[in-house]
């Protein structure tokens, strides 16, 4: 009997026996998924088959229950917007022409459940699968960032998984001397037990040396290179990334711990030099990382794109774990590795660079001029499969879809009977209470845990509203990036929440003088077989995609991130959405912080209404979600940007910061602390209003006495509104809001700085 026979043997018998568990359910497989596989191959799978196509077929490898509402990507993406679009959706990332020859490529993507099963583990090679996708395109990767959310602050199991999460972040980023520029840390009920731990990273290479992943060419050469294959990671896409927790995982969730990769930086940092100088070479046909569901996605997906089929010899994979199946071969994800087709001619001087950099590198298959992939181990065939069934030919599920029951419910409890604050004493008060709570206090313990400065590249970042990178040092070309959600606005209007999202990362990019360019995104729901969440899914893609249009940037990528729910309790929908930006000399960046110089005007642009659905007031000082979210003004965000990208190349502004969760009392108190800077403020009109409301399209501006009427004067001629609210005194050491309140810099900064130290250290 062959091996092969044995293998589908194996799996006969299970499903001969009803009373025994089925191996395919075991594996995340539907038993109709099962029994399209066997319609497919017109026979039973084998065990390596049946590895191959349940971990291919998994929610975060297929987007079986997503890729229906894509559409509404491509159908309100314009041929404009695309135009300067090099790779988009389906690709490893996107790439953008930024121009004078140089293209960016970025993305954002989630390593959820992982990071609560090992925060470390998790978090860390979370970096690393995002660096190695912009490492795929035949970009330098330049700067990570970290979309970050927790449980309530001060609970248990937050304080066991925030440390660690943010030491793996850390410490895989500083070890691969990536700066980390931006991200965010939210916290929120939701989030407990379902942390969502979303990386992104940005790359940058010359418009020519764009590689895209395919196996082409008949006889041309597959090379793993990398680290060593081992027992980490497996079932990771399909057990742990695609299925809800049960509640029942407890403080150390140690029942899915063998499907959390293992990661070493110092590998990848090796890993990503030898890639640049293969590239470089010119000796490569492409290359595609191993991430999620490890071989399997690397042979199917370069077969799939390819135009023939390929042959692999498995038990040429080098291992570090001795009795391995070819199964378990096929899902490892252990982490350092990537795949190369090249041609044979190309194979010694592949080799010779390997070599150089102390790079593990394996001849493992070939591109052949059939339509299978055909995989052996020890010379009898353990997979033979159509490639595109595996990898892009999976199931397509249309959910069922609901608006939730307690929908009207939620969005009729306004907060509009909230007792506000009214007198200077209140006010005052809340304005402390405020800047020290959880969601709006200083991330500085976050951040001095990473490297943001590293190899001299960056220009901003946090506390900055977005992050800024130089890309030429001869013309000063950078690019800027910024990430935003607010999930409490997506619970209440997950339509208008992930515009306001959008809206958000588009202003925070503008506020930095650079021109907004396009969009990844890193959509995080709860489970899609849920009506409910897959209402919320599809009116967030359908605002996103309408509000791209709108605005003329097009999505190029991202990553969805289904089944974040505990039990029956889901996440807040938390679709986190990163644009990118391009300034074309970063000397005339924005900086946050004010106080460049004595009397500069405090401008407030945009219109603030009363709008606290949502609101981190209503949170925070009376544990509220409820009402509508603030109106969203896509043409009014578009015009404010126009404005500030004016202010910023005619030196009208001095300092930006944009208005988001906290209004103006946030924004005031972070632009004087980052500019270390007192000013004096007047606002008009209902002080609580004005100083906490979260209206958008909001963006506080310092000018030159020089430059008011002149910028002033082009707010008014295009049509955007704009009030004066203070002046810049350095020689203050206050912020002194007139018949409110008087608070010096030393309380603002031990309210704003004090609430994690105490937390988490």
């Amino acid at each position: 009997m062959t091996s092969t026979q044995v293998h589908i043997d194996t799996v006969a018998r299970a499903e001969a026996s009803p009373d025994q568990p089925q191996p395919y359910r075991e594996l995340g497989l539907k038993d109709d998924e099962y029994q399209k596989i066997r319609e497919i191959l017109g026979r039973r799978p084998t065990e390596a088959e049946l590895a191959m196509y349940s971990v291919m077929w998994s929610e975060h490898c297929s987007y079986k229950s997503s890729k229906v509402h894509f559409r509404h990507f491509k159908e309100n993406t314009t041929e404009e917007m695309r135009s300067k679009m090099l790779a988009g959706i389906g690709e490893n990332a996107g790439v953008v022409d930024i121009g004078d020859g140089w293209a960016v490529t970025f993305k954002v993507e989630s390593h959820n459940h992982p990071s609560y099963v090992e925060p470390y583990q998790g978090a860390a090679t979370g970096v690393g699968g995002i660096v190695r996708d912009i490492m795929a395109m035949g970009a330098r990767p330049l700067a990570v960032l970290d979309p970050l959310r927790f449980g309530p602050a001060d609970a248990p199991d937050t304080r066991r998984v925030l440390p660690g999460i943010v030491a793996g972040v850390g410490g895989y980023g500083n070890c691969l001397g990536l700066p980390n520029i931006g991200g965010e840390v939210v916290f929120d009920e939701s989030y407990a037990g379902n942390p969502l731990v979303n990386a992104a990273c940005v790359g940058a290479m010359r418009v020519e040396d764009l590689h895209l992943a395919h196996a082409s060419g008949t006889g041309n050469k597959v090379i793993l290179f990398g680290a060593r294959t081992g027992l980490d990671g497996i079932g990771g896409v399909s057990v742990l990334a695609s299925e809800t927790f049960s509640g029942e995982e407890g403080g150390t969730g140690r029942k899915k711990l063998p499907a959390v990769q293992v990661g070493d930086p110092f590998t990848e940092k090796v890993l990503i030099e030898c890639c640049l100088e293969l590239f470089g070479e010119r000796i490569v046909v492409g290359i595609q990382d191993l991430g999620g569901a490890g071989l399997s996605c690397a042979t199917s997906e370069l077969a799939s794109a390819g135009d023939g089929g390929m042959r692999v010899w498995l038990e040429r994979v080098p291992l570090r774990a001795e009795g391995m199946t070819p199964a378990e071969v096929l899902s490892s994800e252990s982490q350092e590795r990537m795949c190369a087709v090249v041609r044979p001619e190309d194979v010694p001087a592949f080799m010779r660079v390997c070599q150089k950099w102390d790079v593990i590198a394996t001849e493992i298959g070939e591109v052949t001029d059939g339509d299978h992939l055909v995989i052996t181990w020890h010379d009898e065939v353990v997979v033979d499969v159509p490639p595109r069934t595996v990898a892009h030919e999976g199931p397509e599920y249309h959910r069922p879809i609901a608006r939730p029951a307690d929908q009207d419910a939620l969005q009729a409890d306004v907060p509009d009977s909230l007792p506000r604050p009214s007198t200077p004493d209140e006010l005052r008060e809340t304005i402390l209470r405020m800047i020290a709570s959880p969601n709006l206090a200083s991330r500085k313990w976050v951040t001095d845990q990473y490297d943001r400065y590293v190899r001299g590249g960056t220009v901003l970042a946090q506390p900055s509203d977005s992050g800024m990178i130089r890309i030429d040092e001869e013309t000063g070309r950078g690019v800027a990036l910024a990430t935003d959600c607010n999930g409490r606005f997506c619970k209440l209007d997950p339509y208008t929440g992930a515009q306001l999202a959008l809206a958000e990362a588009y202003r925070n990019v503008a506020v930095s003088g650079a021109t907004p360019l396009a969009v990844s995104d890193c959509l995080n729901f709860g489970s899609p077989e849920d009506p409910a969440v897959m209402w919320q899914f599809e009116q967030a893609i359908r605002g996103i995609a309408e509000g791209c249009r709108e605005l003329g940037i097009p999505v190029t990528g991202g990553n969805v991130s289904f089944y974040n729910q505990t039990g029956t309790t889901a996440i807040l929908p938390t679709p986190v959405i990163a644009v990118l930006g391009v300034i074309d000399d970063v000397r005339r960046r924005i900086p946050t912080g004010i106080g460049a110089e004595a009397g500069e005007t405090l401008l407030l642009l945009g219109e603030t209404r009363d709008e606290f659905g949502g609101s981190e007031w209503a949170n925070v000082v009376h544990g509220h979600l409820g009402g509508l979210p603030p109106k969203v003004d896509l043409a009014r965000e578009k015009l404010l940007a126009d404005v500030l990208l004016a202010g910023s190349r005619d030196g009208m502004v001095s300092a930006a910061h944009d208005l988001s969760d906290g209004g103006l009392a946030q924004a005031l108190v972070e632009a004087c602390l980052l500019g270390e800077t007192g000013a004096r403020v007047f606002v008009d009109g209902d002080p609580f209003v004005q100083l906490f409301s979260e209206s958008a399209g909001r963006v506080l501006v310092a000018v030159p006495r020089t430059e008011e009427l002149r910028f002033t004067d082009m707010c008014t001629a295009r049509g955007l509104p704009w009030s004066k609210v203070g002046v810049v005194d350095p020689e203050s050491e206050s912020l002194e809001i007139q018949d409110v309140a008087t608070i010096g810099l030393a309380e603002l900064r031990t309210a704003w700085e004090g609430t994690l130290p105490a937390l988490f250290d």
